[in-house]
């Protein structure tokens, strides 16, 4: 069910640019065109202590926002969001992103730093699952009082979003899946370096992700450069101290299959929107096409690498509100909520 990847992410990308350039020339027009000159969406950093255990989120403060349309409009309740970093990175490094989904829908959104990344300390056992991960969500959810929620999860995120939307469907709105890794294709490395070094079958997967990660940098850096690598150094700063604290997630990640759990959210009828860097090579377009197949849907190709939205934070707001697939997304979370608000049977 794949399209052509570069012309589908392409259309998107010249829909994202021409529209707020058209927007912009209509203010001038009217005579309605102001310099912004105030910070609409702030912040709210909490560090939840669990029985000594640090877990850190971050809340947008846009309580209620009257400027801020709203994508749901169920008695006027605000819809929360909680956005799912990928592996080594952390909450504060989606944090522009996560402005712009504030500013744009009215949304409030959280973003939790999962244990051993962005601050948050490890879990501290020998073994991690990935019921510990997706359990950070519920700790979350309750601390702060709220009910069903979006899910935006990219790459390890992805993963722990589907997760949980598996196992508490009446407790999800819908799923942002950004090239996830519920599914193991990306498991099996084909890229030119594995192939170099198949004689060293323990090595090759890694040397070959790493060489993945060292090809999507030129496009994580591209746009405003300064600002993006900013907004990564805290994150980063953290999982380098703790990196060998964090190694068993990677190990389980590495082992990982939730082609169930994708089965299981497409049976209880959860709206899931599957999107996918054109030029991801760290999880391939294999991977993509196995997610494709497991759950039924369609992959929406959007331009850049695996990380595409930490370089373009405006880009997924512009996808749900430019691009025919993104506003289709919005109006079945948007039935959602008001089913799962009235009670109704889904």
């Amino acid at each position: 069910m794949l399209v052509s990847p570069l012309r589908e992410a392409g259309d998107a990308a010249v829909q994202s640019l021409s529209a707020p350039l058209a927007d912009a020339f209509e203010l001038l027009r009217s005579g309605r065109m102001r310099l912004r000159t105030e910070r609409r969406v702030g912040w709210q950093i909490v560090n939840l202590d669990l029985d000594g255990r640090r877990l850190r989120y971050r809340v947008t403060d846009n309580v209620r926002s009257p400027l801020a349309r709203r994508a749901t409009d169920v008695d006027d309740e605000q819809v929360w969001a909680m956005s799912l970093h990928g592996y080594f990175a952390g909450g504060s490094m989606y944090a522009r992103e996560s402005e712009h989904l504030a500013e744009r829908f009215g949304w409030r959104v959280v973003n939790l730093s999962l244990p051993g990344f962005g601050g948050s300390d490890a879990m501290g056992t020998a073994e991690v699952t990935i019921d510990q991960l997706t359990d950070q969500i519920a700790l979350v959810k309750e601390r702060l009082g709220i009910g069903p929620l979006v899910l935006l999860g990219h790459s390890m995120g992805a993963a722990v979003a589907m997760h949980y939307a598996a196992n508490h469907p009446d407790e999800v709105l819908g799923v942002i899946y950004r090239d996830g890794i519920a599914t193991p294709a990306w498991q099996h490395r084909h890229g030119a370096v594995a192939r170099l070094l198949h004689v060293l079958p323990g090595v090759a997967p890694v040397a070959d992700m790493a060489a993945a990660v060292a090809l999507d940098l030129p496009d994580l850096l591209a746009g405003q450069v300064l600002l993006t690598i900013r907004s990564m150094i805290p994150d980063l700063r953290h999982n380098v101290k703790v990196f060998a604290r964090s190694a068993p997630i990677a190990s389980m990640l590495m082992h990982l299959d939730l082609s169930s759990e994708v089965r299981a959210v497409r049976a209880h009828d959860v709206p899931v929107l599957a999107e996918w860097g054109c030029f991801d090579r760290l999880i391939p377009p294999s991977t993509a096409s196995e997610f494709s197949e497991i759950a039924g849907l369609d992959i929406h190709w959007v331009l850049g690498g695996h990380s595409w939205m930490l370089a373009r934070p405006h880009g997924q707001a512009d996808v749900l509100t430019k691009t025919g697939w993104g506003r289709a997304f919005l109006d079945a979370m948007a039935q959602r909520a008001r089913a799962l608000h009235s009670g109704a049977s889904i």
